[in-house]
Parts: C-alpha cells; sequence; structure tokens
C-alpha cells in the first residue's frame, strides 16, 4: 500500500509507520510532506485547546460579574479548574505564551456570546474586549465583583 493510501485509509498505522522510518534514519523512505503538515496541524490544536480553556475561564467570569446573585460553587469551581488547565497548557506549551493576546481576544469574542446565550442578557451589557489582564484572569484571588 502507498504512502499516500495508507495515511487516507489508516492514519494510525501510517504515523506508526513514519515514526519507525524516522527512528530507523529512513528519511528517503519516509513522507516527510505529510509528516510536515502534522507537525504543523497539532501546533495549532495546541492553540485551539489554550483559546478553548480561556473562552470557558472568561464565560464563567463573565457570569460571575454579570449575574452576581446566581453564584454558586459550579460557577467558581469552573474558574478555578479551568485556570488550573491554562495554566498546565501552557507549562507544557510555553511557547503559547507569546500567542496569549491573540489567545484571549479569540476566546473573550467567543465567551462574550456564549454569555449572552446563557444569560439571557443583551450584548450591550457585555465589554467589546476584554475587561481583564491575563495575570486578573490566571489571579486565584480575582473574581470580578459589580461595578
Amino acid at each position: 500500500m502507498s504512502r499516500s493510501a495508507l495515511y487516507e485509509s489508516d492514519f494510525h498505522a501510517w504515523a506508526k509507520e513514519q515514526a519507525a522510518l524516522l527512528r530507523a534514519g529512513k528519511l528517503m523512505q519516509a513522507d516527510i510532506d505529510r509528516i510536515a503538515e502534522e507537525i504543523d496541524s497539532m501546533g495549532r490544536t495546541e492553540k485551539r485547546e489554550l483559546v478553548s480553556r480561556l473562552t470557558i475561564l472568561l464565560l464563567h467570569l463573565l457570569k460571575w460579574r454579570f449575574q452576581p446573585t446566581l453564584r454558586g460553587r459550579s460557577w467558581r469551581l469552573s474558574v478555578e479548574g479551568q485556570r488550573l488547565d491554562v495554566e498546565s497548557h501552557l507549562a507544557d506549551n510555553p511557547s503559547l505564551k507569546a500567542a496569549l493576546e491573540a489567545a484571549i481576544a479569540q476566546a473573550y469574542r467567543r465567551a462574550a456570546i456564549d454569555a449572552q446565550r446563557e444569560t439571557g442578557l443583551d450584548a450591550a451589557v457585555f465589554p467589546v474586549a476584554c475587561p481583564w489582564s491575563f495575570d486578573q484572569i490566571m489571579d486565584p484571588g480575582f473574581w470580578p465583583d459589580a461595578e
């Protein structure tokens, strides 16, 4: 079976084969272009994971800020858990720290939409851009209060 056919029909088998070829130093037999594409894809996946974690974190911070009467254990634990997940993800992928500003902006846009849906509040209630710094978002003592 050709490299292309194996890649299309059984990705797991293709990946194991490619890893074995690389370990054996058989670069001429390896599917270098696809390996490079997969590595690039892995990098994008790690960034998407960061944005996803930040979205959930920001969503719960928005709900905390704009629905103070509904604050509860579940929101608090979600914020605490997401903070740990973001911290761990950045520890595993420190180069993503350079992309934090863009990741927060992207995550906030999604969190604001989700907050509208979950709270029933109008879009105008929520700030257009994220009102908190990364340090605030990650600070275990930070809980946004109604202003």
